[in-house]
């Protein structure tokens, strides 16, 4: 056996055992759910006897189902929002040349500086007076805007080959033609990892779910979950149920644009 194909076997050894450890807590995630009651806290790696116990009482104590469609209902407008607005202001700072760009695109990145909590506030009162207390706009207007989305986003558009704008252009596109003509659709890879990424991102909002929506059974899952915490004890088994049940649709999503994903480090790996 070659040197090469050595270093290829112990590269692929090495990924095999971090994939492993990855995927580990996962792993015991589903199979603590699975145990029943008395034994949540034993460490077989297999459940025995199997029972169904702990998803019937999160069924029971809380209403998951409501609480996982609004979670996707807030995830879904929000990421679809941040990737627009985010792919508008990423072309216009890659493409447009004006006094005071750089200027502008930094103090655009600096809001990314700014702590949520110090816009908390001021954007909690906003809604109140709007009225959007307890509904999902609550959640998903504040978040309409992704500093780091339009980071990533500029990074790809300023690599973007000038001759395909310049050859729509002499074809009579105008901006927005080219935009969603000529560039969405060699920007697929990028924007799927992104969507990934950002869609993750409001699944897994706490705070300020919990901080604007009053009706436990109109909150999001994340809320749900910590309802299985308390004083008088934790209920692990019901707890890694629900857990289990929140994580099903970023399983699902990445399963579905994971060719994507890899996709788009490749080809940033390439330039």
């Amino acid at each position: 056996m070659t040197r090469d194909r050595l270093r290829r076997v112990a590269g692929h050894l090495v990924l095999g055992v971090l994939a492993l450890v990855s995927l580990f807590p996962l792993y015991w995630m589903f199979v603590t759910s699975l145990r029943p009651a008395g034994d949540v806290h034993d460490r077989s790696l297999w459940p025995w006897p199997v029972t169904g116990e702990n998803y019937t009482e999160v069924w029971r104590t809380v209403p998951i189902g409501r609480m996982l469609l609004t979670t996707f209902q807030m995830a879904f407008l929000q990421t679809v929002g941040q990737l627009l607005t985010s792919l508008l202001a990423a072309y216009a700072f890659a493409r447009y040349r004006f006094r005071g760009a750089r200027v502008l695109f930094l103090l655009f990145v600096g809001t990314w500086l700014i702590p949520f909590q110090v816009t908390m506030i001021p954007n909690f009162v906003l809604l109140a007076r709007l009225g959007w207390l307890n509904s999902v706009w609550a959640i998903v207007v504040p978040q309409l805007s992704a500093a780091l989305a339009v980071i990533m986003l500029r990074q790809h558009l300023m690599s973007f080959p000038r001759e395909l704008l310049d050859a729509a252009r002499m074809d009579g596109a105008g901006p927005w033609r080219t935009l969603w003509r000529v560039v969405v659709p060699n920007l697929r890879a990028p924007l799927a990892a992104l969507a990934i990424l950002l869609f993750i991102s409001a699944w897994n909002e706490y705070f300020w779910p919990l901080l604007v929506m009053n009706r436990v059974e109109d909150s999001v899952v994340q809320v749900g979950l910590q309802m299985f915490l308390s004083q008088e004890g934790d209920q692990w088994g019901p707890l890694m149920a629900a857990a289990g049940l929140a994580s099903l649709p970023i399983l699902v999503l990445y399963g579905l644009l994971q060719r994507h994903v890899v996709d788009a480090f490749v080809r940033s790996g390439l330039r």
